[in-house]
């Protein structure tokens, strides 16, 4: 890619450069993919929110022209439908795919519409996933369920177990899907050792959720997977006030996948990418700070006797602490644990206690922002199920997910410590 030099009022000037070397993930986050960028409408320094559903043309000659250009791959200078494109949604897709170091990203009103639309455009009727057991619930259930409906089936297997991951491949297999880290109990997929197993296969894909990485901690695509997620209502936005997902990858995928999407209409709304772009500016600085943060909660946490087990990549103990050196420049920012028992007491009781004795951290779901937020899962997600349903899926009642926010980190250390004295 060649610089483009402009002169003060705003025009070419006859130099061109070499490209610069490659950014890093905070001058990528707020550049894009070059360091000084075609001026905005107005001279605008922030992307224009372009609020419109439809887009006009001066003449028939000019409709023509664009519809010519547009059988033969179109041009990303103007829109003709609210559906097909939107330049403010166009921005954050540019952003996020070289975040990523993909060819194209693709962005949706939710990380489930990524997954959901993902899933639906590549998988024909009668074809198989493979997905590592400890997915996205909802995922899961969208699998086992919905695409079951289509005569799509879904195998799980154990998260780790390669072996099992390989041996579960048939001729009718077009996916393996899985996440890295996992919620809760941040598993870590070997990424190369998954692409090295689908390339044994001529039509299978490999699909990542990396939402709890970030394209700061790991980039999927640059171990040979396929397309990458991430719910943009995390770390990408950061603040807790839009839901958003992008699907990243290759460009020809890509472009199968957004024409789909005019089809079926998960299209993104341009305030909401307004919104994930400004997050994306502030990401590496955010994701920082949550890794040093989480780090030390973890370090802290596992040397206290009321705390069982603390599950955080970046600890020596967690199973997949070697296979995360490897592959991630950062460990994240959630933590999750388990509170000890204490004699006479339900598990779940005294679980609670310790989460309602936090003064910093709010209660609720989700992750990313700046805001900590904490929940005892078996409550916030799995309310529903029995306690012995829950421990079939791994999710017990003592167990705390931790979602850490950019709060200073010793006073974080020092509301768990306040917290666990309150347990006893």
């Amino acid at each position: 890619m060649t610089t483009i030099i402009f002169s003060s009022n705003g025009n070419k000037a006859d130099t061109a450069v070499s490209p610069p070397p490659p950014f890093g993930p905070s001058t990528q986050a707020v550049h894009g993919e070059v360091a000084r960028r075609v001026w905005q409408p107005h001279h605008s320094l922030t992307t224009p929110i372009t609020q419109t559903a439809t887009y006009t043309f001066k003449d028939t000659a000019d409709l023509c022209a664009f519809m010519e250009a547009k059988m033969w791959g179109g041009s990303e200078e103007r829109g003709e439908y609210g559906r097909y494109g939107n330049p403010t949604v166009r921005s954050v897709e540019k952003r996020i795919a070289a975040l990523e170091g993909g060819g194209d990203a693709l962005l949706f009103p939710t990380g489930m519409t990524a997954v959901t639309h993902t899933l639906l455009s590549i998988l024909p009727t009668g074809s198989h996933i493979v997905m590592t057991d400890d997915c996205y619930r909802k995922t899961r259930q969208f699998c086992h369920t919905f695409l079951a409906r289509l005569g799509i089936e879904t195998s799980p297997v154990p998260m780790g177990d390669y072996a099992a991951l390989a041996a579960a491949i048939r001729p009718e297999t077009r996916v393996i899907l899985s996440e890295s880290p996992t919620n809760p109990y941040l598993r870590v997929a070997d990424l190369e050792r998954l692409a090295a197993i689908a390339r044994q296969h001529k039509r299978v894909k490999t699909i990542i959720d990396s939402t709890f990485a970030t394209p700061v901690n790991q980039r999927p695509l640059t171990f040979g997977i396929d397309l990458v997620i991430h719910s943009g209502t995390k770390y990408l936005s950061g603040h807790n006030d839009v839901m958003a997902g992008v699907v990243v990858g290759e460009a020809g995928l890509l472009h199968a996948l957004r024409q789909s999407q005019g089809m079926l209409g998960g299209v993104a709304d341009p305030h909401a990418a307004w919104l994930v772009e400004r997050g994306l500016k502030t990401l590496a600085l955010r994701v920082r700070q949550q890794n040093g943060s989480a780090q030390a909660v973890a370090e802290f946490l596992e040397a206290q006797p009321r705390v069982a087990r603390v599950w955080y990549p970046g600890l020596p103990s967690h199973p997949d602490h070697a296979v995360a050196r490897r592959q991630m420049s950062g460990f994240g920012g959630v933590v999750s644990f388990e509170i000890a028992p204490i004699p006479g007491e339900n598990p779940a009781d005294t679980t609670s206690r310790f989460i309602d004795a936090m003064t910093i951290p709010y209660i609720a779901p989700s992750l990313g922002g700046v805001e900590s937020l904490i929940e005892q899962p078996a409550y916030m997600s799995f309310y529903e199920l029995s306690p012995e349903e829950r421990l079939t899926i791994g999710i017990k009642d003592n167990l705390v997910r931790f979602a850490i926010g950019i709060e200073d980190t010793a006073d974080i250390v020092a509301d768990l410590a306040q917290a666990l004295e309150v347990i006893g």
